[in-house]
């Protein structure tokens, strides 16, 4: 398949691998965060990480729009479920199992009686509503700068078509923000476990946003960003450009998903997405808690679209599970693996934290495609 095929070729990541090894330097170590969800699977998927050198780490960062979704507001949605049963809660399937509070989710909620339903897109939450006018459909909106604009492409069509009984709970949040996070975090900073040298930054994101907003990064805090695709080869190739640009005390971003990223981004997109939001003061993300200005939230002109105002819905913080350590696996300070219940207690069809939950998330990542490589080799 073209655009696929060529970038999954096993010959030129053998090429690449030599390259690699060849450019890092023996006398050092490299700590490079991939921020995106999608990279993370498929740095798994397709075992990217033993094709480095021993010197050349990856860290997963808070890239899954589910993982870091805070328990509180999964909450907000099965108390709306189920006080209202005019309402059909509508949201993506990862965001079903998410786990919150009194051992319930979403599809617990929707065994209770709550009437939950899975939908593809932002677009058929709208044609339910249109179906169901004498319903409340109500759409949980999760992810990052991509899922962002259909989300506003639906509210804005609401209201111009006049349907009362839509309405979105908004959960988009920024990648910017989640960075500076990320290099400010005092748990990095502390506990010296994370230096990082880079960022594979995110590849659909970047498609809306464009390169130019992660030129602060580079300019303020000297750590060099590096745009990449999802398929292994473009992550590679990343890396390599990440490990120059180290080696030559560089600190820029450069893209390497030239085939669909441009440095303005994509500005109609970016225009709808300013018509419909503005910034929240302040949101939760797991393992982050509350960043400053990371989210967006619906303007006062769709207040007609907003279920937070429309049935006055309160967010109230959860502490998360003990036991799970999605938090110190988001920002990077701990590894799946170090996590007691990863694997046991905690698996894809059990999943104790949200890590777990979407094939984006770090721990669900590693348990499907590497978990078997922990295993030591015992010889015959």
């Amino acid at each position: 398949m073209k655009y696929v095929d060529e970038f999954r070729d096993g010959e030129v990541a053998a090429t690449l691998a030599e390259a690699i090894a060849r450019e890092a330097d023996t006398g050092r170590r490299y700590a490079f965060m991939e921020f995106c969800g999608g990279h993370t699977h498929a740095i798994s998927r397709y075992g990217v990480t033993d094709l480095l050198p021993a010197n050349v780490r990856m860290i997963h960062g808070p890239g899954c729009p589910v993982c870091v979704l805070p328990i509180g507001r999964i909450d907000m949605a099965i108390r709306l479920v189920l006080e209202r049963p005019e309402v059909i809660l509508c949201t993506y399937g990862d965001c079903l199992r998410v786990p919150a509070s009194d051992r319930l989710s979403l599809l617990k909620a929707k065994a209770r009686g709550g009437d939950v339903r899975m939908v593809y897109s932002a677009a058929d939450a709208l044609a339910l509503a249109r179906k169901h006018p004498e319903r409340e459909v109500v759409f949980f909106a999760i992810g990052f700068e991509t899922t962002t604009p259909p989300t506003a492409l639906v509210i804005k069509q609401a209201q111009l078509m006049g349907l009362a009984n839509f309405s979105v709970i908004c959960n988009h949040v920024l990648t910017p923000s989640a960075i500076m996070t990320i290099l400010e975090s005092p748990e990095v900073r502390e506990l010296g476990t994370v230096p990082l040298d880079g960022f594979v930054g995110p590849a659909h994101v970047s498609t809306i946003i464009g390169s130019r907003p992660y030129a602060f990064f580079a300019e303020e805090y000297r750590k060099p960003v590096v745009i990449a695709g999802f398929e292994p080869l473009d992550v590679m190739q990343a890396i390599r450009m990440l490990i120059r640009q180290v080696n030559e005390g560089r600190a820029e971003v450069e893209n390497e998903f030239t085939r669909a990223v441009s440095e303005e981004g994509n500005l109609k997109a970016q225009a709808l997405v300013s018509e419909v939001f503005e910034l929240r003061r302040s949101f939760e993300w797991r393992g982050l808690r509350e960043v400053p200005y990371s989210a967006l939230r619906i303007r006062a002109a769709f207040a007609a679209q907003d279920a937070e105002r429309k049935f006055d819905l309160a967010f109230t913080p959860v502490p998360d599970n003990k036991a799970c350590e999605c938090g110190a696996i988001l920002r990077g300070v701990k590894k799946p693996t170090d996590c007691k219940i990863f694997g046991t207690v905690c698996t894809p069809e059990n999943p104790m934290g949200s890590c777990m939950v979407s094939s984006e998330g770090a721990c669900a990542a590693h348990y499907n495609y590497g978990r078997f490589r922990d295993v030591p080799v015992v010889a015959a």
